[in-house]
């Protein structure tokens, strides 16, 4: 298949399912390692069906809880012993934790920035360490246009997305004289398991007639627009987002927030 351009390898987490796994396994074609981070089992069906897919790129899993910051320390530790520093990783490992601003539980507040703040942070934070000693590197996280737009019981997962929005900018606009990118993606409705549990009409075979009229139409009691596009995310397309920040042809971007949701956030 030709030169492998990412010869350190690649370090996805998420990779279970859904955005993570589309990630992985777009990556997987131009990286001779793929680490995949999950704290799901599935993580090894995603690496098994990359490692058939692609002969000669080694798919790894790894079981973690990456709201642990020594389990995340332990597995960078563990990957640097083995493979040295990574030259891409992606961040997509996250979780749908709604609630009204109003009442949301305390627990269910710390539960929601743990997943997705905090993971993101450790993640990001060991990550740029590493590539700013190895000389350069790319990091994206996947964040959610929620943490643009106000959503009427989505105070919790917008609010954690915004302060992991935040920190990446951060971390990339203090990384950046040493040749490290960190940027960020934000999509909008995408057809993952995470959005079907979201509506009655839908299953694991896709989302119902209602869903998706309600995500193209908008719902304007719930302030709520529809999709300019009208088509609705699917993981690839998150994907390829991706592949394209990591790769050299996005080499003079960083600190970018890229939303890929068809215009469902009008470019906020």
């Amino acid at each position: 298949m030709g030169t492998k351009q990412w010869g350190e390898g690649v370090i996805v987490t998420g990779a279970a399912g859904g955005i993570g796994a589309a990630i992985a396994t777009d990556l997987a074609a131009d990286s001779p390692l793929v680490s995949l981070w999950d704290r799901d089992t599935r993580v090894h069906d995603t690496a098994g069906r990359i490692g058939r897919q692609y002969e000669d790129t080694r798919a790894q899993a790894t079981e973690i809880d990456l709201t642990d910051p020594a389990a995340v320390t332990r597995a960078f530790d563990e990957h640097l012993a083995e493979f040295g520093a990574p030259r891409v990783v992606v961040h997509a490992a996250g979780a749908m934790i709604g609630g009204s601003a109003l009442d949301t539980p305390a627990d269910e507040w710390l539960r929601c920035l743990a997943v997705n703040a905090s993971a993101a942070v450790y993640v990001a934070q060991r990550a740029a360490r590493e590539m700013v000693a190895a000389g350069g590197g790319s990091i994206v996280v996947v964040s959610s246009n929620s943490a643009t737009v106000p959503r009427v019981n989505l105070a919790p997962y917008g609010a954690a997305k915004a302060a992991a929005t935040a920190y990446a900018r951060s971390l990339a606009l203090q990384v950046a004289p040493h040749g490290v990118r960190v940027n960020v993606v934000s999509p909008g409705s995408t057809d993952t398991p995470m959005l079907r549990g979201m509506y009655a009409d839908s299953d694991a075979h896709g989302l119902g007639a209602d869903a998706r009229a309600s995500l193209l139409d908008g719902d304007p009691e719930n302030y709520r627009l529809g999709i300019p596009l009208r088509r609705i995310a699917e993981p690839a397309d998150i994907a390829g987002t991706v592949r394209f920040l990591v790769s050299d042809a996005a080499r003079h971007i960083t600190m970018h927030d890229l939303r890929v949701d068809g215009g469902a956030t009008l470019d906020m």
